[in-house]
């Protein structure tokens, strides 16, 4: 299997080439960093100062993608200028591998090198004093402080800058993310709204022109036919009304945009009378005291969906609406009988229980439909407080 390296980058290869070919320059001029007669200068001559100048150049493109490992090779090639009368661009690109393990590296090799490099500092400077006990030698820890903890100090800052950046650009993406998120939840949370109340405000107003339309059709009683298209008109016009006044709130710039006054319990009454005119023979019962608008608006909500629904499928019988205070919780049941009946006297889409369950959920409640012996029962119990909700949920 044979593993590719990666390529050296190509900034990287620029600052290679550059640097061989300003040590080359150095070299060529004849300046080196010490003298030929210095003791530590053990390869005389001028040719050994080239192969420390070319590995350290060969380092250099690999700073960004290899950066432990041109540092470890670096460093050789620094100990073997040494020993040579040295070449000033070679010191300075070794400064910038120092830069670059720490900037590139892996977070490992970030932490330990400035620790290294300012142990490095610190013996430079404490053992030569105590050896030649002369004020010059502090010279020795003041150059390897310059050429290894300098770079490692200036690469720790920069990489901690650039993390500090990159962290914040996260949490801006982040952030960025949520607020896309509840931008999207609110939208389908005020689509889930805004169906319910569509279904709620014209579902009754159609399945009235249904049925009635269909007795029209179905009997040839003149007298019969007429009330039926009193009924169709009536529901059509107001049905349009409301049509037409949930639309205004939606659109912008035309139709009437103020929204319509929330039903309250107070026209239950209002809603019963209106259910008995299709036909239904509706029992109200009221027992409640001062209620949330929230609530009322559910408790209506339910009672009218639950009257559209017996209007469509229950049997002929009384239909029975109570509503109930109990502590902090207003009980709102509807009955109607049920039996076998061929089919629906309205078609309709299923919605409405699930309307009815959202409702009842948002405010915390308990909500409940189902057949009971021979009459099918829809229950909701509505917190009246924030107390009660809060136990609800």
């Amino acid at each position: 299997m044979v593993v590719r390296l990666p390529r050296p980058h190509r900034f990287d290869v620029c600052v290679a080439l550059a640097g061989l070919l300003g040590g080359l320059l150095l070299w060529g001029a004849g300046l080196g960093t010490r003298p030929a007669d210095e003791p530590i200068v053990l390869l005389d001559g001028r040719w050994p100062i080239l192969l420390p100048l070319a590995v350290t150049a060969g380092c250099e493109a690999l700073r960004r993608t290899r950066p432990r490992t041109a540092l470890l090779v670096g460093t050789g090639a620094l100990t073997a200028d040494t020993l040579t009368q040295g070449n000033l661009v070679t010191v300075v690109m070794f400064t910038d591998l120092v830069y670059a393990a720490v900037v590139y590296g892996p977070p490992a090799t970030a932490r330990r090198v400035p620790w290294i490099t300012g142990l490095l500092t610190v013996a430079g400077t404490v053992v030569p004093v105590v050896v030649w006990r002369v004020p010059e030698a502090l010279l020795i820890g003041v150059v390897v402080g310059l050429i290894a903890l300098m770079p490692a100090a200036t690469g720790w800052i920069v990489r901690n800058h650039r993390e500090v950046a990159e962290a914040a650009r996260l949490r801006a993406e982040q952030t960025a993310l949520l607020a896309e998120m509840d931008r999207t939840q609110a939208v389908v949370a005020e689509r889930a709204r805004m169906a319910r109340e569509l279904h709620d405000m014209v579902a009754n107003h159609l399945s009235a022109i249904a049925i009635h339309s269909t007795a029209a059709l179905s009997l040839d009683d003149p007298d019969t036919s007429r009330q039926a298209l009193s009924v169709i008109r009536e529901n059509s016009v107001e049905g349009l009304a409301e049509m037409r006044r949930l639309i205004g709130i939606l659109r912008d710039g035309s139709g009437d945009r103020e929204p319509a006054a929330a039903p309250t319990l107070d026209g239950l009454a209002a809603l019963v009378e209106g259910a008995r005119a299709n036909g239904l023979d509706v029992t109200l019962r009221t027992d409640h005291g001062e209620v949330p608008a929230p609530v009322e608006l559910a408790a209506y909500r339910i009672v009218q969906e639950s009257l559209t629904n017996a209007l469509k499928h229950a049997s002929p019988g009384r239909v029975t609406v109570t509503l109930a205070q109990r502590d902090e919780m207003l009980d709102v049941r509807v009955t109607s009988p049920c039996g076998h009946r061929d089919g629906p006297r309205a078609p309709g889409s299923g919605a409405g229980l699930a309307g009815m369950r959202e409702r009842t959920t948002l405010l915390g409640g308990v909500f409940a439909a189902g057949p009971r012996g021979a009459r099918w029962t829809v229950h909701a119990c509505l917190p009246t407080t924030e107390t009660a909700r809060g136990d609800s949920a």
